[in-house]
């Protein structure tokens, strides 16, 4: 399997291992466009894989801080009382970047950029950047997602 996320559509697209697409989501990548530098809240490019799945077991929802569930389940009052508040939902695929100099060590490294495929609330505008680097999805979609993959699928960034 591996995925490849297309910037330009704001697609994500998950595909087995002969190439043929199994599913198909609506995301929002990094507000700021695409870029590899920390500290730019753009979304990296390049070839990546999934280094880590957070969050199996957990309620949908559930809010993450520093990839730890903080006991809050997301709804609509919660985050009409912390409007500004970057939310990190349901599962976390955290990515890895495997071209070195572009998206992995240094300053450009997307794994200590913290760099996820992520929940975000349902109300949440998809198919248009949004983010903050990382890449949204609808829960429900992300819940199906983290179980059809593994750690060390590939992801392609596409721009």
């Amino acid at each position: 399997m591996n995925i490849s996320i297309h910037i330009p559509t704001q697609t994500l697209e998950l595909f087995d291992d002969s190439g043929k697409s199994l599913r198909r989501y609506a995301v929002s990548t990094g507000a700021n466009g695409v870029g590899e530098e920390s500290g730019s809240f753009c979304t990296p490019r390049g070839k990546h894989v999934i280094r880590a799945k957070i969050g199996a077991g957990q309620p949908e929802n559930t809010v993450f801080v520093k990839r730890r569930p903080t006991g809050e389940i997301y709804t609509p009052q919660l985050g009409a009382a912390q409007p500004g508040r970057d939310w990190i939902l349901t599962r976390i695929l955290w990515l890895s970047g495997k071209e070195p100099g572009y998206n992995r060590l240094g300053s450009c490294d997307t794994m200590r950029r913290y760099i996820y495929i992520h929940g975000t609330p349902d109300r949440t505008p998809l198919g248009k950047p949004g983010s903050r680097g990382c890449v949204r999805m609808r829960n429900a979609d992300l819940l199906e997602l983290f179980d059809l993959v593994q750690t060390g699928v590939a992801v392609d960034i596409l721009a």
